[in-house]
């Protein structure tokens, strides 16, 4: 069998690599990532060595003025930027704010990495099969004394089994073949957070757009608000690799020796994982709409339209996955106004501080900008498996 991931909203599905500003320069609208091997080659053979190595152990970021010229030369890649505008905001930036995460890849080239798409599919098939009453224990134990210190995986476990009698075992999923590297750009993402309304006003929640490292500004100041760059596919952009489904696994002797009562199959985790997409992307959109954000919430309504195709379909699911999707994408439980889950939340103290506040939960989201104006949220995509 095979897999086929066709990107719907930017997407960043990173190995842990980021360029730092002494990586690349930007020209011409373009991130230019410098091949150092070839400049330390070309630099060998003269004096000049001995400068650059001091300018990039000493330098925040490269000077264009005077090393220019490895940019229009020596560029190892160039990662053309969604939009001309986000050289200006680039220019502004201090240099740590400058780092800019990259996608997984290869030396054939940019590529989906396996372990990616199992985990957003173990996500969802967990969200379809947890139960809102064993989130009751689960409070009470968090609560005591010596609460769990790896509750989430008790809970996992709970439902998939234990890593030698996991349910997601009766599939393998290899990496994905390489995919153009003209089909990525680097995107300016911010973040929009939902704060209290005026006083005196009828309208409850207000919009704004975080500032680094703390703070945030109104709606009307959005350029002023820090962006993050990041390498992402674009949409459209398609990933396609190899779906194993073992046979051994299917033989009921074996289910029962594993103790799985309700063995999974293709339909299944394609069904879990839209069910777990339209859950999520209504939130968005009820997001989107307390935000005002327009175009956004449009997005969303359209992910949300072919969702449900694909469910009727029975043979594709609508999936997030990797970098951006903030906590929904990653919990297993998004319905997080349920008074046990929030529970959990307020014992854990880098969410009870939000929990306290009143506001929505997450009250934050991660926005792309397309042609700077927020237009998507990141990290959706269509999956198929045939």
């Amino acid at each position: 069998m095979k897999y086929r991931l066709r990107c719907l909203t930017p997407v960043l599905v990173g190995d842990g690599s980021a360029l730092s500003p002494v990586d690349y320069m930007v020209w011409k609208d373009q991130v230019n990532v410098l091949d150092q091997r070839r400049i330390f080659k070309l630099l060998s053979r003269g004096p000049r060595l001995d400068n650059y190595l001091l300018q990039i152990r000493r330098a925040e970021k490269l000077e264009f003025s005077a090393w220019g010229g490895f940019a229009q030369n020596f560029a190892g890649r160039r990662i053309p930027f969604e939009d001309p505008s986000s050289s200006a905001y680039w220019n502004r930036l201090r240099a740590e704010q400058l780092h800019i995460p990259t996608f997984a890849s290869s030396l054939e080239g940019p590529y989906l990495p396996a372990s990616a798409l199992r985990g957003a599919l173990r996500t969802t098939v967990l969200a379809s099969r947890a139960t809102e009453k064993s989130l009751k224990p689960l409070a009470d134990s968090m609560q005591a004394d010596r609460g769990f210190r790896d509750a989430g995986s008790a809970w996992e476990h709970q439902f998939l089994g234990r890593p030698s009698a996991d349910l997601l075992r009766a599939f393998s999923i290899a990496d994905s073949s390489a995919a153009a590297a003209s089909s990525f750009k680097i995107y300016l993402l911010r973040t929009a957070v939902l704060a209290q309304g005026p006083s005196g006003s009828d309208q409850r929640f207000s919009l704004a757009w975080k500032q680094s490292p703390r703070g945030s500004v109104d709606a009307r100041r959005v350029d002023e608000s820090t962006p993050v760059f990041a390498e992402m596919a674009a949409p459209g952009t398609v990933f396609e690799g190899t779906w194993t489904e073992n046979d051994f696994f299917r033989r009921p002797e074996i289910a029962q020796a594993l103790r799985w009562h309700r063995p999974l199959d293709v339909p299944g985790i394609l069904a879990a994982a839209n069910g777990f997409a339209a859950q999520v992307l209504d939130l968005h959109r009820t997001f989107a709409e307390t935000a005002r954000l327009e175009t956004v919430r449009q997005s969303v309504q359209s992910l949300l339209d072919l969702t449900e195709q694909a469910r009727q379909s029975g043979d594709s699911c609508v999936l997030t996955i990797g970098w951006g999707g903030g906590f929904l994408s990653k919990s297993a439980w998004p319905r997080t106004e349920e008074e046990n889950y929030r529970r959990i939340l307020a014992s854990l103290p880098y969410y009870a501080r939000a929990i306290r506040s009143g506001l929505p939960f997450p009250k934050t989201r991660r926005v792309v900008f397309m042609g700077n104006q927020p237009a998507a949220l990141p990290g959706w995509a269509l999956l198929e498996i045939r």
